[in-house]
């Protein structure tokens, strides 16, 4: 049986990309499977997968490497998927002792803006460089890249053009997603915002494209549904503040449910919403929100940003704006609630989209074959 390991520094064990996806369908495949994260302090078998997982992030990169070796030589994986630097230098190492292909999977921007925000300039700059040249180098010793989205092949897919890659999205299998297409409630709605609340991921903008709704449609009872919660303390003394500030009538706050419960947490909505700023990173990412929200029946409003546009067409479901034109936004909502259909129409074609285009059966082969060719 052929074996298949994953590193991870950053991600849980149970991440969803890793665990409830990539990880359950190798299994499903006849992969004897294992997740190593070095985030959570986690040891056994969930689901056929095994689970060694140590809480040692803080801890030096050498600790973190030689952790990640002692697991690779006790478990012998034929092919590692490896989810950062650290992670693709520990297999490294043991790919001097075996023969073994390490599948770097990149799904997030690196360096990320939360990497360097710690550092004043020109320590920024330098740090910036030092981190660039790091992925750099992993994409040098792997022998094969995923990338979540096409907006973040750069740099490596450029660097390294002979290395095989693939594009793998976020899509969700859809026993994780609850339908819930709806019509509109006369003279009420429901606009929901989820994950980590903060200025950077939109709930400001959010808020005041509301404001500006409620003196459009006075006749409307508007409601708003916050699934997530802050992360840092200035995000929640941001969150209090603009609570504070536009002291609305009807919002409901959820904590953070998890992953296989996520879209039962938002079924009452009747729109969803992110409105991130467009600083470059956002800019270039994909959001894994959006094909949960499409899975569920829900319209979206979204920033423009590159890494929507350049994998899919939201028009038929949804709207790409400005996060910060509230006017434009608010109007958006306006329409939605004076053309019901409109709005039906808009509820159907996102299930529809989800179910012909967005889901994990769609790339779950391509996934399957391609970690196989490594193998070969």
């Amino acid at each position: 049986m052929q074996k298949v390991l994953f590193l991870t520094t950053a991600h849980h064990s149970y991440d969803d990309r890793i665990f409830f996806h990539q990880a359950k369908t190798l299994a499903e495949e006849g992969f004897e499977v294992k997740i190593s994260s070095l985030c959570s302090d986690i040891q056994g078998d969930v689901d056929g997968i095994q689970i060694e997982s140590y809480s040692i992030l803080e801890k030096s990169v050498k600790e973190k490497t030689e952790t990640f070796k002692k697991v690779c030589s006790s478990f012998q994986p034929d092919s590692i998927i490896c989810s950062e630097p650290v992670a693709v230098f520990a297999a490294r190492q043991y790919q001097k002792n075996k023969k073994t292909s390490i599948i770097y999977d990149i799904t997030e921007w690196y360096p990320a803006m939360s990497m360097l925000e710690n550092y004043a300039y020109p320590a920024k700059i330098i740090h910036a460089i030092k981190f660039f040249l790091i992925q750099l180098y992993a994409g040098f010793l792997s022998t094969r890249f995923i990338f979540g989205e096409s907006t973040k092949k750069f740099p490596l897919a450029y660097f390294f053009p002979l290395k095989k890659n693939m594009i793998l999205p976020y899509y969700p299998d859809e026993k994780y997603v609850v339908s819930n297409t709806k019509r509109l409630t006369p003279n009420e709605i429901t606009l929901c915002y989820t994950g980590a609340i903060s200025q950077d991921k939109g709930i400001g903008n959010f808020f005041k494209a509301v404001d500006l709704l409620r003196g459009k449609v006075p006749e409307t009872k508007i409601k708003l549904l916050i699934v997530g919660a802050a992360r840092k303390e200035s995000d929640e003394n941001y969150f209090k503040n603009l609570l504070s500030q536009y002291q609305f009538d009807n919002t409901e706050i959820r904590k953070p449910t998890s992953f296989e419960h996520f879209t039962e947490a938002f079924a009452d909505a009747d729109i969803c919403f992110d409105l991130r700023e467009l600083n470059f990173e956002n800019n270039h990412s994909l959001p894994i929100k959006l094909f949960y929200y499409t899975g569920a029946g829900k319209p979206v409003i979204y920033s423009n940003l590159k890494g929507i546009r350049e994998h899919m067409d939201v028009s038929k479901f949804g709207e790409l704006v400005d996060p910060r034109n509230a006017e434009i936004i608010s109007d958006l909502i306006v329409n939605y609630i004076r053309n019901p259909e409109h709005y039906y129409a808009h509820a159907i074609n996102a299930r529809k989209a989800f179910e012909e285009k967005y889901n994990w059966k769609v790339i779950r082969n391509s996934f399957v074959d391609f970690v196989k060719k490594s193998i070969k």
